[in-house]
């Protein structure tokens, strides 16, 4: 199980970084790298061509500004793309989400929220567990785990509302 986690700039790490912390969570192992659509475009392009033959199973890019990172990416794979907007410029993010999200038919991009890093990751374990049955355990179990938080979270709630 492996999944490439690609970023425009090295400034985008802090989003991404909770997506590693979680894919590594999970077990998955994870690849990363530094590419641009526009500034590296055959890097990007080579990388996305050979990356199932090096056992990458789903890939997350994330980008900000023109973000066609994950674009880029998908028009070169068939694997599964998770486009992740980066907020990075004056638009709060917003010119990242509709670049990444507004990808022209026969060329997919899953997307997430801008900054959304855990999930771009959890959906990437969703994606793998289809494969991989222990995922889907685990899955389960971040379900239930997130179920009781919000359970004992409203336990709490009510016990301080009734001194």
């Amino acid at each position: 199980m492996k999944v490439a986690v690609i970023m425009g700039s090295k400034s985008d790490l802090p989003v991404l970084k909770p997506a590693i912390d979680t894919l590594k969570d999970f077990g998955i192992e994870v690849e990363a790298h530094i590419m641009s659509a526009h500034r590296t475009p055959e890097l990007a392009a080579d990388f996305a061509k050979n990356a199932k033959d090096k056992g990458v199973e789903v890939i997350i890019a994330a980008a900000g500004k023109a973000a066609h990172l994950a674009g880029v990416i998908a028009g070169h794979t068939i694997l599964p793309v998770i486009g992740l907007p980066i907020k990075s410029s004056t638009m709060d993010g917003l010119d990242s989400l509709l670049s990444t999200v507004q990808m022209p038919e026969g060329i997919p991009v899953a997307t997430v929220a801008i900054n959304g890093g855990k999930n771009a990751a959890l959906l990437a374990v969703q994606i793998l567990a289809l494969k991989y049955d222990t995922l889907s355990d685990l899955l389960y179990k971040f379900k239930e785990d997130m179920q009781l938080k919000v359970v004992a979270a409203d336990a709490e709630l009510g016990e301080e509302l009734s001194k």
